[in-house]
């Protein structure tokens, strides 16, 4: 490993290495941190002493956290120079040392990087993008029952149209691909008729992969399966009513995983009708499952009826054994909705989802939206996990206006913590961290973005470090 240009690794700790997907974690742990732009400047603060005293709280003098400072943002220009906005020696530090958190970062002008978090999750392949929304009684919502959303999305993170391939309308490079697409390419696709691409386009490439897909669906069923027996479900969310060979691709190479790799441990939706209706009729005919799986059985052609009662006899021959007679209720539930649908759902059925599995845009609004449902991006924690790094992070921007004034709301980048804890296997740490913060918020104990959407409005409100110092005396002290 070269020498760091401008940093220096703290003296004492250990590296946290990894084995098949999984760190291997020390009581010692060294974890680089960015502080972050904008409001960085109080987060993290907050963030660092809230973590430490949960670490304390739980292990006394068996854990701590041996912190190292790395750059990123406009702190890295501040010390490495002009549009040095992620400089080597950071991503040398996340490489070397597996596990980082982070505060939000300025999207840079210049310099040729679109996006640093996007950057980030692409250079080490941080693969799944991880957003728990959890409700904390107290806490302002729009919604008028948000404790019923208790979700978990895990969004692709290296393809789909973020992978950032696309050509400006105009440019030389654009009017080569359109003459080609619409000469060539789709003459030569009959099943795309006679569309054409019009010449004053700008083009993007959406690509899904078997690998991208597969390896998240991997690991958000392997999340599923450390869940409550209530919670295990595995929702695939897609537009593949539209987009057939990408988004519906998704949908398809998900349910292949859930077949193949988890057969013992999943069952799909349409499996578990198939079996609930042999479970209830045990005389049922292969033919009268299939009508009542099947919407409009008897108005199908048919080669489709014969598709249908194949599937059945197929469910059947293959899992009737082992999944059958209600055991299947006690499996990971597979299913799919569309990216549409999803999003409405989420509002009005949100106690029916559990982890939701999306490809990355999809995941981009409706992480988002979910956050909105349980109090905003304040409260909303984020993840970006591959099989060699994670970096947990704040997932709002940096608000500059604020920056420096103690009074934003930590709570994204205090739940990120919380998260980067549990995936350290340290979840007593992390509970103290949930209680305490569940437990100032219902004691309204709170920042001015939720104090002055509580009814009545609370003033003066909490200031940033004020609520960092609240959730630490509200921890229950029982260790480990």
């Amino acid at each position: 490993m070269r020498p760091y240009e401008r940093l220096s690794p703290p003296p004492t700790g250990s590296t946290i290495t990894f084995s098949q997907g999984q760190p291997q974690v020390p009581d010692d742990p060294i974890i680089p941190f960015i502080r972050g732009d904008g409001t960085g400047v109080d987060i993290w603060p907050a963030t660092q002493k809230v973590i430490d005293a949960a670490v304390a709280a739980a292990y006394g003098d068996r854990r701590r956290i041996n912190w190292f400072k790395i750059y990123a943002g406009d702190e890295a220009c501040e010390r490495y120079g002009t549009y040095q906005y992620l400089p080597e020696d950071t991503l040398q530090a996340i490489r070397s040392y597996g596990v980082a958190i982070k505060g939000p970062l300025t999207t840079p002008i210049g310099g040729g990087i679109r996006s640093l978090n996007v950057a980030l999750r692409q250079i080490h392949d941080l693969y799944a993008c991880v957003r728990p929304c959890r409700y904390y009684p107290g806490t302002p919502s729009p919604h008028r029952t948000p404790e019923k959303l208790e979700v978990i999305i895990y969004r692709e993170n290296t393809e789909d149209i973020y992978l950032g391939v696309e050509w400006r309308e105009g440019t030389p490079q654009v009017q080569e691909l359109i003459a080609y697409l619409n000469e060539q390419l789709i003459p030569r696709s009959p099943e795309l008729g006679k569309k054409r691409i019009r010449l004053d386009s700008g083009i993007g490439i959406k690509p899904i992969s078997v690998t991208g897909t597969k390896r998240l669906v991997r690991r958000a069923i392997q999340h599923a399966l450390r869940l409550p027996p209530n919670k295990q479900q595995v929702t695939l969310v897609h537009k593949g009513n539209i987009m057939k060979f990408t988004e519906g691709a998704f949908r398809d190479w998900g349910y292949e995983v859930a077949t193949h790799e988890f057969r013992e441990q999943c069952v799909t939706e349409r499996e578990s009708w198939i079996l609930d209706n042999k479970a209830r009729q045990p005389a049922i005919s292969a033919e009268d499952n299939a009508r009542q799986l099947e919407p409009g059985f008897d108005n199908l052609t048919p080669a489709k009826r014969q598709e249908a009662i194949a599937e059945v006899e197929g469910v059947l021959q293959s899992i009737g054994a082992s999944h059958g007679e209600g055991r299947w209720k006690q499996k990971v539930m597979v299913n799919d909705r569309i990216a549409d649908s999803i999003f409405q759902q989420i509002q009005t059925r949100p106690d029916e989802y559990s982890i939701l599995a999306t490809t990355n845009l999809n995941g981009d609004y409706l992480s988002d939206a979910a956050a909105a449902i349980v109090g905003g991006l304040g409260m909303g924690p984020g993840a970006n996990i591959g099989d060699e790094a994670a970096i947990f992070e704040a997932t709002h921007g940096t608000a500059p206006k604020h920056a420096g004034l103690d009074r934003v709301n930590p709570g994204s980048l205090i739940l990120s913590g919380v998260m980067m804890l549990e995936y350290l296997g340290w979840q007593e740490a992390a509970d103290l961290i949930k209680d305490g913060l569940g437990a100032a918020i219902s004691q309204r104990e709170v920042t001015y973005d939720l104090a002055r959407l509580l009814e009545p409005p609370l003033d003066p409100p909490l200031k940033c470090s004020q609520f960092a110092d609240a959730i630490i005396r509200r921890f229950r002290t029982t260790r480990a």
